[in-house]
């Protein structure tokens, strides 16, 4: 005779919500004090003889040694020089790791970690506090982040702030084409072409971001 599976209450929808607001709570009672922070985004393939992840840490040092803590998505590649940096500067290294079936094993240069299991609660996170937006060479999920940030903006559900790539030679043909298809044909507006800067340069990104502040004071 087959075995009856007991019913469970927490698989269904309405204790679903319980979890998601445990998770804001939580994430909302960790990062409420961490004080100014960027957060940081790239390629959890990048590896660490890469150009791109040593530029990452000097650029986290950088910002962590004028008073910003760092928040990455807590894994390998950027996200781990990131925390790197982060923590030679001095200031708390944050990630945020989340709970996929490919399972993703937090770096070592975190100082503080938050889970979650939910990637829309991680993706507040990673807006609610942040100063800026520094994003170095990625994939799908880099992308998403960044028209996430810039579509925020644009449509004035959060207020503006930088929005910087890193690395010219990754994202200057992903802005060629924003201009020659999207602008061209009427899909942007040209001020929509500015909610973004590029930099090359740990001293860009600083100078972007301080500029940004003292402009709007």
């Amino acid at each position: 005779m087959q075995k009856v599976k007991p019913y469970d209450f927490t698989t269904e929808d309405p204790w679903r919500i319980f979890r998601i607001m445990a998770e804001f709570v939580d994430g909302f009672d960790e990062l409420s004090q961490i004080g100014p922070a960027i957060t940081v985004f790239g390629s959890s393939r990048t590896r660490p003889g890469d150009k791109y992840y040593k530029l990452a840490e000097e650029t986290t040092e950088l910002l962590s040694k004028n008073g910003y803590s760092i928040i990455t998505g807590a894994g390998a590649g950027i996200m781990e020089a990131a925390n790197k940096g982060a923590k030679k500067g001095g200031r708390v290294s944050i990630g945020l790791n989340i709970q996929v079936p490919i399972i993703q094993k937090p770096n070592r240069f975190i100082t503080k970690l938050i889970d979650f299991r939910y990637f829309f609660c991680r993706k507040v996170m990673f807006v609610k506090y942040a100063k800026a937006f520094v994003i170095f060479p990625g994939g799908f999920g880099t992308m998403d982040e960044f028209f996430e940030a810039i579509t925020l903006i644009q449509t004035k559900r959060i207020e503006k702030f930088p929005v910087i790539l890193v690395g010219t030679e990754y994202w200057q043909s992903l802005v060629d084409w924003m201009k020659e298809a999207m602008l061209e044909n009427d899909r942007v507006v040209k001020k929509d072409l500015a909610l973004f800067q590029i930099a090359d340069t740990p001293e860009q990104v600083l100078k972007n971001i301080k500029g940004f502040y003292s402009n709007t004071k």
